[in-house]
């Protein structure tokens, strides 16, 4: 079994790390190089970093920073954000990103999804998909969880998956931030139905859920936020709470 990755995101907003419930109500979480050395130095295995008002805000994700991080920390990052072009992703990969992310813009040209892996290799992109159950159906949002797509999650990741994807970041707006624990059953149908890594987010609030998303769905990573920010499960002891059960872990 491949060994499962634990991945905290660092949303940031103004230069900072922000965290909110559900998308909203945003806390500040700290200074972002700051965060992510510290993360880089204590066990996990990569790191996700979301300029959250990018794209509503139409403007580029921070490139000086990514150069920053990238000197602060050995471990693969992934950043996203405003990215709306080749160019835009092609900047942020020579600024020291392993790969980039991409979501509202995947959703509004297809295309860009095919054209970023062509030019950079599909192992280079991941596509972020906000999903939101309204009624019975998961739903794909764009714009930073404002604007419902009326696609569904399952169709739309098989389709980004044929385009070039090479990972899938797939986030329940429903559990995020509730602390309740992931979306294991839509998760675990996202995962069955497509054959590239999925990463999980959204609703992680102790060590017992990342058992279950890794005993009960095939994903292969957990995301989670607030509660590394805040330090309320430090990643070295979930990493131990895991090896107990068996669970393979880098």
């Amino acid at each position: 079994m491949l060994k499962k990755r634990i991945i905290p995101c660092l949303d940031i907003k103004d230069g900072r790390v922000v965290k909110g419930v559900q998308f909203l109500e945003l806390k500040d979480a700290g200074n972002p190089v700051e965060l992510a050395s510290f993360y880089s130095k204590n066990g996990a295995d990569e790191l996700v970093f979301l300029d959250i008002s990018a794209t509503l805000e139409k403007r580029k994700t921070l490139a000086e920073m990514v150069t920053q991080l990238s000197k602060e920390i050995n471990i693969p990052f992934t950043v996203g954000g405003g990215i709306q072009s080749v160019e835009d992703a092609r900047l942020l990969l020579q600024s020291g990103a392993d790969k980039v992310s991409i979501n509202s813009a995947a959703v509004l040209n297809p295309d860009l999804i095919s054209q970023i892996s062509d030019a950079f290799g599909s192992q280079s992109l991941v596509v972020a998909i906000d999903i939101k159950k309204v009624e019975n159906d998961w739903l794909v949002f764009s714009k930073g969880g404002t604007e419902s797509t009326e696609i569904l999650a399952i169709d739309w990741a098989k389709k980004v998956e044929k385009l070039g994807a090479g990972e899938l970041l797939v986030t329940s707006m429903n559990n995020d931030g509730s602390k309740n624990g992931f979306a294991l059953d839509i998760t675990n149908a996202i995962s069955e139905a497509v054959s590239i890594p999925v990463i999980a987010s959204g609703g992680a609030g102790n060590s017992q859920h990342f058992i279950d998303l890794f005993t009960k769905t095939e994903v292969s990573a957990g995301l989670a936020a607030s509660i590394f920010h805040f330090n309320e499960v430090p990643i070295s002891e979930l990493k131990n709470v895991l090896k107990t059960q068996n669970i393979p872990i880098r």
